[in-house]
């Protein structure tokens, strides 16, 4: 679907219903759902369409996206391949009066002082009569205007309630980067600011990438409109999944990123910081180049393709920093995307780093697999399929938490309901998901189990994680060092151009 075409998410909470057994069933219901939290914030990815999604707090004021999957963990091994489609980002029609896509071609002097103040103290200048929003506060803009005298628009890569990522030339350092436009609306602006805030403190720490967090190049407030400036990078490895039909990567293309990502979270976590976000969207190849592999027939007729992409580089950076939070900063009580939620955080028993290693977890199960682990909408639905796929909730959380989905220490959950049933019928044991018997995969869910264990204390760190004997068949050039302790900067042996540090 082009990049810039719109869709209107659809509501619904009905289960589907099969009438050929429980794998298309919940086939069926294995599609994805992403929410936008109060204080959005957007990711970027080359020549897509950005998602939003909004934290689920069980209300009816949800804003979902449907993610398709064609098969089941629950289902045999020859699965059948069912067509879906992903809901885009929806953004309300109305007519609107026409606007003046052009843009005064100099900014103030003022404005450009206003570059090197913190984010909470950089004003705005007076707008020019030409600078226009439209009714959302999207920044009105066409391909060829200069933004903040520098910064030539090339091309829209992408948008979401948030605002919109363009592609833009530095005409001072004559090179292509990615540009994230905030809307001109206060809730956005904030959550901006926090992001930059992040970014400079990661870059203070790692001012070379070393640690494989995105490098933000530079920002600034454009009449209301907060903007970051990015390396341009790649697709994300869920719209890499997407465009290949949701064909689960080779088990080294796991290996490779589940050790990356595993490295740039702890650096996070060394630094005392949390992402809280962490998903599939959120993990950006640096290159998504990739080569045609010919289907075999029996491939073929499994998957309805003749052709599957294989990407050439596993390079990946960690992005959207927007939830970031430091140890010593305040604590949402609810955090992450619904299906990386780790269970502390729906229990509202406090969270810190091991909520990532939660949300990792669930990764790998997807990459691995090709589907989301849990797949749902409900914090009840979610609880009972943790039971069905890990075990029993610990009674020490169920009967420290002060939510209503417990009686007795048990979870308060009908098994003979539809809801029930369905759980029973389509969740299966962990162990039973594996598709091969062979030791490394062996290895890969047992590293899964120690990162979806129930209790955070109890949780496998990110350190122990790197030296899992899953790691041990990483080949020696995708290894990476074992840089110096955190909070111990290095010196930076390339001059960097951004105007805000």
């Amino acid at each position: 679907m082009p990049r810039n075409k719109r869709r209107h998410r659809t509501r619904s909470h009905s289960r589907a219903r099969s009438q050929s057994g429980g794998s298309l069933q919940y086939e069926h219901k294995r599609r994805r759902i992403d929410y936008e939290s109060p204080q959005s914030k957007g990711t970027y990815s080359g020549e897509r369409v950005l998602r939003s999604r909004q934290h689920d707090r069980g209300t009816s004021q949800e804003r979902r996206y449907k993610r398709s999957h064609r098969r089941s963990p629950s289902s045999s091994r020859q699965h059948g391949h069912r067509d879906r489609e992903r809901d885009r980002v929806a953004h309300p029609t109305s007519s609107r009066r026409p606007r003046i896509y052009r843009h005064h071609a100099s900014t103030s002097t003022s404005q450009d002082r206003h570059r090197h103040r913190s984010p909470s103290s950089r004003s705005q200048s007076p707008r020019p009569p030409s600078v226009e929003d439209d009714e959302d506060g999207h920044l009105v803009y066409q391909s060829g205007d200069i933004l903040a005298n520098r910064y030539k628009v090339l091309a829209t890569l992408g948008e979401g309630t948030f605002g919109k990522v363009v592609k833009v030339k530095d005409l001072q350092m004559d090179h292509v980067m990615a540009l994230k436009i905030i809307k001109n609306v206060e809730k956005y602006r904030e959550a901006a600011k926090l992001e930059i805030n992040a970014l400079e403190k990661i870059a203070t720490k790692d001012p070379e990438g070393q640690h494989l967090c995105v490098k933000m190049l530079d920002w600034f407030n454009y009449h209301g409109h907060m903007c970051i400036a990015f390396e341009m990078l790649g697709l994300s490895v869920f719209d890499f999944l997407r465009d290949n039909n949701y064909q689960p990567y080779p088990l080294d293309h796991v290996r490779h990123i589940g050790y990356q990502l595993c490295y740039a979270v702890k650096f996070l976590h060394d630094n005392k910081l949390t992402h809280t976000d962490l998903k599939p969207e959120n993990i950006l190849f640096v290159d998504s180049d990739y080569e045609s592999i010919y289907n075999s027939k029996k491939l073929f007729l499994l998957f309805k393709r003749r052709d599957i992409r294989r990407v050439k580089r596993t390079d990946i950076r960690l992005i959207d920093f927007g939830s970031a939070t430091f140890d010593h900063e305040h604590h949402s009580t609810i955090v992450s995307t619904r299906h990386y939620r780790a269970p502390e955080v729906i229990l509202e028993l406090g969270w810190s780093q091991p909520c990532d290693v939660w949300s990792i977890g669930c990764i790998l199960f997807e990459l691995y697999l090709g589907i989301t682990l849990f797949q749902t909408h409900d914090n009840r639905e979610h609880l009972a399929m943790m039971e069905r796929i890990l075990g029993i909730i610990p009674h020490r959380m169920a009967r420290k938490t002060k939510t209503k989905y417990f009686y007795h220490g048990k979870l308060d959950w009908d098994e003979k309901s539809s809801a029930g049933r369905y759980v029973r019928d389509n969740c299966k044991p962990l162990h039973r998901c594996i598709l091969s018997d062979d030791e490394e995969h062996r290895q890969l869910f047992d590293l899964i189990q120690k990162m979806l264990e129930y209790e955070p204390t109890q949780r496998i760190t990110l350190k122990d994680a790197l030296t899992h004997p899953f790691f041990e068949a990483l080949p020696a050039h995708q290894r990476l060092p074992d840089l110096r302790a955190a909070g111990e900067p290095q010196q930076s042996h390339e001059r960097s151009h951004s105007l805000s540090r």
